[in-house]
């Protein structure tokens, strides 16, 4: 407990300090841009000063400095606008975007949203303005901090998905040694099971009760094979798909109460794919089990394999409560159930089978609330 609560102070410390390490970065940024405007500004008004003391000098008088720093303006865009309101002259803009009147005044408009215009007087007169707009470095600092919060976001993303990606693999690995543990767990009392069924042979019991045990000893062990797989890379072989879903469903027909009615379409001919046993018969169980609750435990049940374009297909269709559409994906999630008892693992663990063992699909194909549910399983065919 103390642990815990240590690790989530420790959190909200590196969260806070990366805050407030974030908003001094951003803070000085601005002022950085507000300073480098405000030297803008300043070379803009030496510039018109002496443009004004050009306006003032006889011919005859050394003018070279202030050439020089007319000529020293390579970057910041302007425009010189006459007191008629006529184009005087303009540096370091495109020649196309000064070629007609409205041209020249959207360039007006935006530079005076972008700084204000200085005025350069001869004889105490306005002799021209001045309109000037950012240059192409001011620009670029003011989309930094956009890029700046662009690049945290996106870290702090990355540090997310870490984070759950890390919480998802402990789950995972937890829910693993559970599986086996309860895989270890089982396989004692079965052996003893086996056992007492050899000596129940011996005492001369009805065989036929004697069969019913050994059937349900043997899906104890596909049990136990079943959660010793969860984990590890289960070993897949060619098999008829057709076989192993009718042995499954007839399984679960002779176990499940008369009020279910239960129907099977599939095909006389072998289909095969790249399958393992014990994790497809846990897959169809589970969507079984399902669609009987979803019935209340009474209804008909259809279950189909169809084969279709280098694919075969199963589905089993129910005629129980139903989904609306935005359940179709959360109720692959782990721990999503909407009984009031169970952990919400059967479909997760179906979806982990089919699509992460398999190679295959497994989704809602259809569903209806109050009307049913048709959930399917796809999966490439083999020669």
């Amino acid at each position: 407990m103390s642990h815990t609560m240590n690790r989530n102070i420790l959190r909200w410390i590196i969260i806070a300090s990366s805050f407030i390490i974030i908003s001094l970065i951003l803070w000085n940024t601005y002022i950085f841009f507000q300073n480098f405007k405000a030297e803008e500004r300043i070379k803009m008004q030496n510039w018109s000063f002496a443009q004004s003391e050009l306006l003032k000098s006889d011919t005859d008088e050394n003018v070279e400095l202030t050439l020089k720093i007319l000529e020293s303006n390579h970057t910041t865009p302007m425009l010189a606008i006459n007191k008629d309101g006529s184009l005087g002259t303009f540096k370091n803009i495109d020649k196309k975007k000064v070629n007609d009147s409205i041209s020249v005044k959207n360039l007006i408009e935006e530079f005076e949203s972008e700084n204000k215009p200085i005025d350069v007087y001869f004889d105490k007169e306005i002799y021209y303005t001045i309109y000037y707009g950012n240059s192409p470095l001011i620009n670029k600092l003011k989309y930094y901090p956009l890029a700046l919060l662009l690049i945290i976001v996106l870290f702090a993303a990355v540090v997310y998905f870490f984070y759950r990606s890390s919480k998802i693999a402990e789950q995972n690995k937890l829910w693993t040694g559970m599986a086996k543990e309860t895989a270890h767990q089982i396989g004692t009392p079965l052996s003893s099971l086996v056992g007492w069924t050899e000596i129940l042979r011996s005492e001369d019991v009805n065989p036929s009760y004697l069969l019913e045990i050994e059937k349900d000893i043997s899906r104890l062990q596909t049990i136990t094979e079943r959660f010793s797989k969860i984990g590890s890379i289960p070993t897949l072989i060619r098999v008829d798909i057709v076989k192993e879903t009718v042995d499954s469903y007839e399984y679960l027909k002779a176990r499940s109460s008369n009020l279910i009615t239960f129907e099977i379409v599939a095909p006389e001919h072998p289909i095969y794919v790249a399958l393992n046993q014990q994790l497809y018969s846990w897959t169809i169980e589970n969507l079984v089990k399902n669609a009987i609750d979803a019935m209340r435990g009474k209804g008909k049940l259809r279950v189909s394999v169809i084969e279709h374009d280098k694919q075969v297909k199963i589905t089993v269709t129910d005629a129980g409560k139903g989904l609306p559409k935005s359940l179709y994906s959360k109720i692959f999630e782990p721990g999503y159930t909407s009984k009031k008892r169970g952990w919400g693992l059967g479909l997760s663990l179906a979806k982990r089978i089919v699509e992460d063992y398999h190679e295959g699909k497994i989704r809602v194909l259809h569903s209806e609330v109050n009307k049913g549910t048709t959930m399917e399983i796809s999966l490439k065919l083999i020669p």
